[in-house]
């Protein structure tokens, strides 16, 4: 069996697994879901969700978050880590979407990660969730189950395993079936395919799945 062929049949079981291929970052437009992305690095997302309320009330569109200072911002966040570089971030990826993007978020992974504190895996989920588009997410569920499925493959030393899994799931994942995928993958790294423990007794996938075979 290829991994393009482990694929397609890992996705129809996922699918009946995970019917709502749901992100679990709440959000009303666009702007909300990459500044939630932004500040879910090292963070949980059901933190994310506790900040993001109050801070979207504060600061409710573009313009209100490019007028803000950088520390009332940050005391919003503080809670959700690294709240001094994240602030920085978020001022100036909000002012650059504004002075260079004419006041939308960009939709291309290419004109995404020109912004503060946008990697790959924000710009695919963005891509992905806002657009429509292919959206390639790598976390580190990702990172772990993807191998565990034998679907990719991370060479010792690799010093982007990320990128690495991201060009691998490109070759063998259908774009419009690419962003549903990854977030199945995160309902399934939490659910049973954990890090700490795969429960693989109580898995479906154990036709398909190399950590099973």
């Amino acid at each position: 069996m290829t991994r393009k062929e482990r694929a397609a049949l890992i996705i129809e079981k996922m699918k009946q697994m995970y019917p709502d291929a749901l992100c679990s970052l709440q959000y009303s437009d666009p702007l909300q879901l990459l500044i939630a992305v932004v500040l879910s690095a090292q963070c949980t997302d059901a933190r994310v969700n506790k900040v993001t309320p109050a801070l979207f009330e504060r600061f409710p569109d573009l313009d209100a978050f490019c007028a803000a200072q950088v520390e009332e911002i940050g005391e919003y966040i503080r809670s959700c880590g690294f709240y001094n570089s994240k602030s920085k971030n978020i001022s100036g990826l909000c002012k650059m979407i504004k002075s260079d993007f004419g006041g939308k978020v960009p939709d291309t992974i290419e004109q995404l990660t020109k912004l503060p504190g946008v990697g790959r895996k924000t710009a695919n989920l963005i891509c992905g969730d806002v657009y429509g588009t292919d959206g390639y997410v790598v976390d580190t569920h990702m990172i772990r189950i993807s191998q565990r499925m034998g679907l990719c493959t991370v060479k010792k030393g690799d010093s982007n395993p990320a990128l690495s899994i991201e060009m691998q799931l490109r070759k063998i994942l259908p774009e419009s079936e690419s962003s549903d995928f990854c977030h199945r993958i995160v309902l399934h790294g939490r659910a049973l395919c954990t890090a700490r423990k795969a429960k693989c007794e109580e898995c479906a996938l154990g036709d398909i799945c190399m950590k099973k075979i």
